[in-house]
């Protein structure tokens, strides 16, 4: 022995190595930080930035760190607890084969689901084109002039459907009559959308309801949810006879095989592409889609792609109408809706690239096939049908035996949909096989030895016209004549074609994207590997609670860690997204008023630094929105807060305020905020778009907050995707508890506290969101553990000091807060540039293209800046790496100010560069070299834009939403 001491086991194991994993710098780099901020420890900055007032006494009460291994076989037991049954339900959500190679490419695949929102076209073709061609094939299916890159569930896109009715109808009316064949959580959401916008929501047979009632609009279901498939088109006429606008939920698939409700004359087309190639997931995500007629584009919400050209006249994609709408229109936004399910969107649109028109009618008509089949047996068995005509869902009649017949189905692992007290429903997908058509009578009658002649079925209908489809109701207009749709369905050319997009499009993969409020941390890859898992993703979301206990282990641990983190006393997951968190807080903020009889406190606070969907979502439960200034370092100016606060105390309901602030600073007087308020009648909706600056160090249920929302893709680590899928949980204190979202369909166990009072309304279609994308942040969480919670807050707040210390010296920094400090983010403040040279931060933000990064959030809080956010993944190497490329367009933008170099023909105003700029003749009084390599590093590791810089005025002018013509592609 050489008497040195070996480690002892414990010290060897990897529980905290994951810590170091998520972590961008290493011990040497936050040294070498510390150093450069004149600081001694990650300690001390955070003494100097986040105010004591606020700050934790210890440790949050969390498990320490687990290992990568650990978590998922711990994940792995949890979700064995889930019964995967077949599922018969049905009911808008359905098994389906994802296809492998979109599956692995996509789904799977980091370089898809680590972009963000494509603001910035000329990095983002790839997804740009995939969302192009979703918007292509809803348009085709439906009939209509136009729809939209994806909303975020059926139900919700039903709410915005109602919404656009009353929107593009000048009637005087607020009764919006519902069919009573729709989906049961689509007018469950439907409701709780209405109420506050004052409508009057009436259920039955619309048809009856028009001789009767002046209305503004209708809602329809295609097929119904009972599987009846009726004439529509009629009915459609008779609604425009009385001057209200139709909206129809239809299903994607059967449209393959029905006339399309366009041409019928419906007004507004929407549903779930879930069934193309998306896993059920116990309720998403999935892409909604929202097909409209042209005339009524400015009211459709969500985001559009259209096509544009770039400044060469070469065609190229851009998000056309609506992009930045709630910034814009705050208040009178369409929607509050500012992300989607683009992820998802993409998976659909390539499921129909990949089996094109005829595979998809191949599908639909095999699933038809079976159900008739099925039909013809039961009926053979003395069964009754309750609708005489069906594509793919069938309505029994079974009397008293309901409860004995879905008692034997769970003993064969089949779950089917229970129908008021005598009914059972039955939902067939491109999973069911012949097999299960005879398990299925053997579950309903009993008989498990029928010989039932399925074959001879099956021969008699191949060689008959007998459908349960009515003939005037079959399909007879081509759909999916687009040559994209016509080209790659063998393996090797789908893969081909998703690596051609991806190579286009900018992701976490190449770079940071150090976009300001929106957290581009890492995703790590152990956090991803449990969302495939069948265990997880087969699963139906109205499955038998005994039937996902392991979802239910797996939610309610995510909920004790996310109210530790954050100091509330109950979490709702339903909001499946920001914005629908904002929108479900208000409403428990509302409810929970008119329960101590102050429902007309209808006044909401609203810094005017404020996120746009603040406003948006205050317009939508009912509230006047009075805003509140900034003083001149970027805090709420509590004078006038106060001011304001006391000038409407009788009717103050809230103040909706981000914290840190959407400035990048801690405000000092963050306590005081909340006092004022609940001095004067108020709640506080504390927006958790910051919370990653605050995991560890705060909790907003302690500083005074009642309610926030807490974006899961930002803090706690599900990839944004392209545009989605998000999650928006929102945690309460106990008083707002009662009013937090619940589910008609699937009623949430515990959530109810009051019994007196009616079940609340839903705000999403099903109870828990989007339930398949919850492991991510429970893996997260746990891999961390507290301590690696606080570091990672820590680790932020460092990086985002440590690069604005060394910005600050080539460009102004517009707010810090106390020592000069900023939280994790900060906003370098380009308006001096742009009078002193004539560039602004659009010219900036595409020549960051050329060196290789995404650009920061453009003029957002503030016009003419740029904000910044490095957040705790990103290693010191890749933050010098992004200082050297600012700080080298800041020398450029010298020899414009001095006129060494044009000020219209110059590296900024001509970013991005693409390789064609490169070959042949260069007239540019700037070199080849200066305008693809302006720094060295670049020769070795380049990312190349996809187009020239997009013209988005011609993109307006010229709108185009669906895929080029054929003669872009000779």
């Amino acid at each position: 022995m050489n008497g040195t001491v070996s480690p002892r086991l414990k010290t060897l194991e990897f529980t905290e190595e994951f810590v170091g994993r998520h972590l961008g710098p290493d011990q040497d780099q936050i040294k070498a930080m510390l150093a450069s901020l004149n600081l001694e420890s990650v300690e001390q900055l955070i003494d100097q930035t986040v105010p004591e007032a606020i700050r934790l006494p210890g440790e949050l009460a969390l498990a320490a760190p687990r290992s990568e291994r650990e978590v998922l076989t711990y994940l792995k037991q949890v979700a064995g607890q889930n019964q995967v049954n077949k599922s018969f339900i049905g009911q808008g959500y359905y098994d389906t084969l994802v296809p492998n190679v979109i599956l692995r490419n996509v789904l799977e695949n980091p370089g898809w689901y680590t972009a963000y929102t494509p603001y910035q076209p000329e990095i983002a073709q790839g997804r740009l084109e995939a969302l192009l061609n979703f918007q292509q094939m809803v348009m085709d299916l439906t009939g209509m002039e136009l729809a939209n890159a994806s909303l975020l569930d059926e139900a919700t896109a039903a709410a915005e459907a109602m919404a656009l009715c009353k929107r593009a109808n000048r009637k005087k009316s607020n009764l919006f009559l519902v069919s009573n064949d729709v989906h049961p959580q689509t007018l469950d959401v439907v409701k709780t959308r209405a109420e506050y916008f004052g409508f009057e929501v009436k259920v039955g047979d619309v048809d009856s309801l028009l001789d009767s009632e002046d209305a503004f609009g209708v809602l329809l279901q295609y097929p119904g949810t009972s599987g009846a498939v009726t004439n529509i088109e009629a009915l459609i006429q008779k609604a425009h006879d009385n001057k209200a606008l139709a909206a129809v939920g239809a299903d994607l698939l059967s449209l393959v095989m029905l006339k399309s409700p366009g041409e019928m004359g419906a007004d507004v087309v929407f549903g779930s592409a879930q069934r193309f190639g998306v896993p059920m997931g116990f309720g998403g995500p999935h892409a909604a889609f929202f097909a409209a007629g042209d005339k009524h584009k400015r009211s459709v919400p969500g985001r559009i792609i259209g096509q544009s050209i770039d400044v060469k006249g070469a065609p190229a994609l851009r998000m056309a109408m609506q992009t930045r709408e709630q910034h814009i229109r705050r208040e009178k936004a369409n929607s509050n809706i500012c992300t989607a399910q683009a992820l998802l969107a993409n998976m659909a649109s390539f499921y129909a690239v990949y089996h094109g028109p005829e595979g998809l009618k191949r599908i639909a008509e095999r699933v038809h096939r079976l159900a008739t089949i099925f039909a013809k047996a039961i009926q053979e068995q003395g069964v009754t049908l309750a609708n005489q005509s069906w594509f793919d869902t069938l309505t029994l009649f079974v009397g008293n035996q309901q409860q004995t017949i879905i008692e034997r189905a769970y003993q064969a692992g089949i779950n089917l949909r229970v129908v008021g007290d005598e009914q059972l429903s039955v939902s067939f997908d491109e999973t069911t096989e012949l097999s299960d058509v005879v398990d299925l009578v053997a579950v309903i009658t009993g008989q498990s030895d029928l010989d039932l002649k399925l074959e001879e079925i099956d021969a008699s209908l191949a060689a008959g016209t007998e459908s349960g489809l009515p003939s005037d109701l079959r399909r007879t207009s081509q759909f999916l004549t687009h040559p994209v749709f016509n080209s790659y369905h063998s393996e090797t050319e789908m893969l081909r074609y998703l690596k051609r997009l991806e190579n286009k499009d900018f992701s976490l993969t190449h770079g940071m994207i150090p976009l300001g409020s929106c957290t581009m941390k890492l995703n790590a890859t152990a956090e991803m590997v449990p969302v495939t898992w069948p265990e997880f993703a087969n699963i139906h979301p109205f499955a038998p609670r005994d039937q996902v206990q392991g979802y239910m282990q797996m939610i309610d641990e995510l909920e004790a860690m996310l109210v530790e983190v954050t100091g509330y006393d109950k979490v709702s997951m339903q909001p499946n997204s920001g914005a629908q968190g904002e929108y479900a807080g208000l409403l428990a903020i509302r409810k929970y008023q008119e329960s101590e009889d102050q429902g007309h406190r209808d006044i909401c606070l609203i810094p005017s630094s404020a996120h746009g969907t603040n406003p948006a979502s205050a317009a939508m439960a009912a509230m006047k929105v009075v805003v509140v200034e900034c003083d001149e370092n970027g805090n709420v100016n509590i004078d006038d807060l106060k001011a304001k606060a006391e000038k409407h105390n009788d009717d103050l309901s809230c103040i909706m305020i981000t914290y840190p602030s959407t400035h990048g600073v801690f405000e000092e007087g963050i306590k005081e905020i909340c006092q004022i308020i609940h001095d004067n009648g108020g709640q506080v909706y504390m927006d958790g778009a910051n919370m990653n600056a605050q995991v560890g160090l705060s909790k907003p249920g302690e500083i005074g907050s009642d309610v926030s929302h807490l974006n899961l893709h930002k803090t706690f680590a599900i990839p944004h995707g392209g545009g989605g899928p998000g999650m928006g949980p929102i945690g309460v204190k106990s008083h707002l508890a009662p009013f937090l979202p619940n589910h008609q369909v699937s009623p949430i166990e515990g959530a109810h506290v009051d019994k007196s009072r009616p079940l609340m309304g839903a705000v999403s279609a099903t109870p828990f969101g989007s339930g398949a994308i919850l492991p991510i942040s429970w893996a997260y969480c746990a891999m961390l553990g507290a301590e690696g919670l606080r570091k990672s807050t820590e680790v932020a707040i460092l990086n985002a000091n440590y690069m604005t210390e060394k910005l600050s010296e080539h460009y102004p920094i517009l707010y810090r807060g106390r020592n000069n400090r900023v939280a994790h983010e900060c906003i370098v403040d380009i308006r001096p540039l742009k009078e002193s040279s004539g560039i602004s931060e659009e010219d900036i933000a595409k020549r960051l293209m050329d060196y290789g990064f995404h650009a920061p959030t453009m003029s957002f809080p503030v016009p003419g800046t740029l904000m910044i956010e490095p957040t705790e993944s990103e290693s010191k190497a890749e933050l010098d790496r992004f200082i050297e490329a600012m700080v080298s367009i800041r020398q450029e933008i010298k020899q414009v100010e001095i006129g060494a170099i044009d000020a219209d023909n110059n590296p900024l105003k001509n970013a991005p560069h693409t390789q064609a700029d490169i070959v042949g003749d260069w007239e540019r009084p700037y070199s080849r070299e200066q305008a693809v390599f302006p720094v060295a590093g670049l020769k070795t590791n380049k990312f190349w834009p996809a187009t020239n810089r997009i013209d988005n005025v011609y993109g307006d002018r010229n709108f185009v939403c669906s895929c080029p013509g054929i003669e872009n592609y000779r």
